[in-house]
């Protein structure tokens, strides 16, 4: 575990300059969601029957689960940016714990998530967004969208790992833009046909925008939906578990065995 744990500060170190490198996708990456909730809020929110402000209280949350659910863009196509490139085959002739590689990676993008997300929820602010809970619920409500992208960075690390070529990763990427269409990130899904209102509300991201409402304050539980919405802190943890319990190993197994 200590090699593990040392191994795996020098592949922190690594991804954090190469973030650092690239500031270009660093300010794409954190002013996306600002755009898109500017967007969102004042050109949806008119259409819909919620009012401007209570809409925008609506949607930040579910912007910021979105923007973690990218995890899985983000995660894809920098580890098969590493693949194809070759970066990978010369880290795999170290002697660096196998685990380390994607571990490193995963963090990296943690803490750039975490930085990333304080400029939004400043401008949720700005546009009316409030934390109507407590403090510890708030704080928990950050922690669970965390954990959240931690997971989906490591589906995203092994699906990088298994791609053909760069450009594979990034079209397969691209379409992961389509989840949180299907699901409650941007309107509530009580009038959706009820086969798509199951299938929206089995979206992981619907239960991790529910339990971030809840925690936030910013709107009850709906009431008669599935069972991780009805109950999203405990749906979203779960969800949590299964995507790192089944991503997190194929991940390792892939950077150590490659293909041929």
């Amino acid at each position: 575990m200590s090699t593990l744990a040392y191994d795996g500060s020098a592949m922190l170190g690594r991804q954090l300059l190469r973030i650092r490198n690239n500031p270009a996708l660093v300010i794409l990456t954190q002013t996306m969601p600002i755009t898109m909730l500017l967007f969102f809020g004042y050109v949806f929110g008119s259409a819909l029957a919620m009012p401007g402000a209570e809409y925008r209280s609506f949607l930040v949350p579910g912007l910021l689960v979105a923007t973690a659910a990218n995890g899985i863009m983000t995660g894809m196509f920098q580890a098969a940016q590493d693949v194809h490139r070759g970066v990978t085959d010369r880290l795999r002739t170290l002697p660096v714990s196998r685990a380390a590689v994607p571990l490193g990676q995963a963090v990296a993008d943690l803490v750039a998530t975490a930085a990333g997300t304080v400029p939004f929820l400043l401008v949720g602010l700005a546009v009316g967004w409030r934390v109507e809970g407590s403090a510890f619920a708030a704080i928990g409500a950050v922690a669970l969208l965390l954990l959240f992208r931690f997971a989906c960075t490591w589906v995203g690390i092994h699906l990088g790992l298994l791609s053909r070529s760069e450009e594979a990763a990034g079209q397969l990427g691209s379409a992961t833009f389509m989840l949180p269409l299907l699901s409650n990130a941007y309107i509530p899904t009580d009038n959706l046909p009820g086969w798509l209102r199951t299938l929206a509300e089995w979206n992981p991201i619907s239960a991790v925008t529910t339990a971030l409402r809840d925690l936030f304050g910013n709107a009850p539980v709906p009431e008669g939906a599935a069972w991780p919405v009805a109950h999203p802190v405990a749906g979203s943890l779960a969800w949590c578990a299964v995507l790192l319990a089944v991503f997190a190993p194929l991940a390792v197994r892939a950077y150590a065995h490659p293909r041929a």
